[in-house]
C-alpha cells in the first residue's frame, strides 16, 4: 500500500510500504478514508523533532474497519470509525479516569514500528479502547466526514484548552494563536457559553474563521501591544479564561499578561523554543492557575460527537486545502509556507 514517510527535513515521500496486518488479538486494521496534516507534524518536517529515515507520520484519521483481532468485541468489518491521535487500552487506571494520553499501554501513531495516519491503512492497537464508531451513513457525506475528522485531534484539543482555561457562561475568553487548535478553542469556548471571545491572530483569513466560530473581537498585535489591546477591551482587567495554543515563550508570556487576576490559562501549545514565559511570582501574586497539556481527546469524543453529527459544532472550515495521498508532500510545503491552514488528505 501507499503511505507517507519522512526521510530528512523537508523530504517527505509517499512510498510503497507493507500492508498492515492484525498482529495481536486486540488489533484492528482500518482502511483510511480521511486524514490530515497537523501543525505539530511540521516540527518533524522542519527537522525540529527527530525522526528516523523512512519513519511513518500522521496522527489524525478516520476510516472503515477492514479486519479485527479475535478479542475485539465492539467493532466489526465495515464499521466507520475515528481514531484519536493516541491509541489507548481503555481499561487502565488512567483511561478509566479519562486521562487516555497517559495510558499505560498507549502510544502515538507514526512512532517507530507503528503505522501513521497519512497512508492507505493503519494497524490499530487496542482497537476497542481506541476507536470510536460513527454512523455508517456518514461515510457518504463528504462535509460531515471532514467535520468528524476534527474529533481526532484539533476539536478535542481546543475543547481541552477551553476547559483548562475555565471557559463558562458569562466569562471573557482570550485565545492566543490562530492555528487550527486556537480556532477550535474559539469554537469550544462558544459551545461552553463564553460571553465574549477575543481571538489573537495576525492572519485575516484565519481571524475571519475565528469570527465565524464565535469570536467577538480580534486583536492583530503581538507582545506588549497585544497585551495593551486586550486590557483595553476588558476595562484593564484581562480575560477570565485564556487559551495558549502556540507554545513559544512569547505566546505564554502574552497569555499570562492578559489573564485577569483569579483567572486561568489552558495551555495546549506544545512548548518549544527557549524558556517558558512563566514567572511563578507573577502567577502567585495574581492567583493565576495553569492547566492543560496533551489533550485526552478519546475521553472527549463521546461528548462532542452528538454536536458534530447534528451540525451544532462544525470545525471543518479549518481545512482550507485538500490533497490526495500522493499530494501530501505538497500539503506539507503549503502549511510550512503558511499558504494553507490545515490540509485534508483524501483516500477516495
Amino acid at each position: 500500500m501507499r503511505a507517507t514517510t519522512i526521510h530528512a527535513p523537508y523530504d517527505m515521500r509517499v512510498e510503497d510500504v507493507p500492508e498492515p496486518l492484525v498482529q495481536l488479538p486486540t488489533d484492528a486494521v482500518v482502511r483510511v478514508l480521511r486524514a490530515c496534516i497537523c501543525g505539530s507534524d511540521l516540527w518533524a518536517y522542519r527537522g525540529e523533532a527527530a525522526r528516523q529515515p523512512g519513519q511513518r507520520i500522521g496522527h489524525e484519521f478516520l476510516g472503515l474497519v477492514e479486519e479485527t483481532g479475535s478479542e475485539v468485541s465492539t467493532l466489526k468489518r465495515g464499521d466507520l470509525v475515528v481514531a484519536p491521535f493516541m491509541w489507548s487500552d481503555g481499561v487502565c487506571d488512567y483511561c478509566r479516569e479519562g486521562l487516555t494520553t497517559s495510558c499505560e499501554h498507549g502510544g502515538f501513531w507514526g512512532s517507530v514500528g507503528h503505522d501513521g495516519g497519512q497512508g492507505e491503512a493503519v494497524r490499530v492497537p487496542f482497537a476497542d479502547g481506541t476507536l470510536v464508531r460513527l454512523p455508517k451513513d456518514a461515510a457518504s457525506d463528504d462535509h460531515l466526514l471532514s467535520a468528524l475528522l476534527t474529533l481526532s485531534d484539533v476539536l478535542g484539543t481546543g475543547h481541552h484548552a477551553a476547559l483548562g482555561a475555565g471557559a463558562r457562561p458569562g466569562a471573557t475568553v482570550a485565545v492566543v494563536g490562530d492555528g487550527a487548535v486556537g480556532l477550535c478553542a474559539v469554537l469550544a469556548a462558544r459551545r461552553l457559553g463564553a460571553e465574549r471571545i477575543i481571538a489573537l491572530g495576525r492572519h485575516q483569513v484565519r481571524t475571519d474563521i475565528a469570527r465565524r466560530f464565535g469570536a467577538t473581537d480580534v486583536v492583530a498585535e503581538r507582545g506588549e501591544t497585544a497585551v495593551e489591546a486586550v486590557r483595553e477591551l476588558t476595562r484593564g482587567q484581562g480575560a477570565h479564561a485564556v487559551v495558549e495554543a502556540v507554545g513559544t515563550e512569547q505566546s505564554m508570556r502574552t497569555a499570562v499578561n492578559i489573564t485577569r487576576d483569579g483567572g486561568a490559562i489552558g495551555f495546549v501549545g506544545v512548548p518549544h523554543g527557549s524558556g517558558t514565559g512563566l514567572d511563578l511570582g507573577v502567577m502567585f501574586d495574581r492567583n493565576i492557575a495553569l492547566r492543560g497539556g496533551v489533550a485526552p481527546v478519546r475521553a472527549y469524543i463521546p461528548e462532542l460527537l452528538p454536536d458534530v453529527l447534528d451540525g451544532t459544532v462544525d470545525a471543518s472550515p479549518v481545512f482550507d486545502l485538500r490533497v490526495g495521498l500522493e499530494g501530501v508532500p505538497d500539503g506539507y510545503k503549503a502549511m510550512d509556507e503558511r499558504t494553507a491552514l490545515k490540509v485534508l488528505v483524501t483516500n477516495d
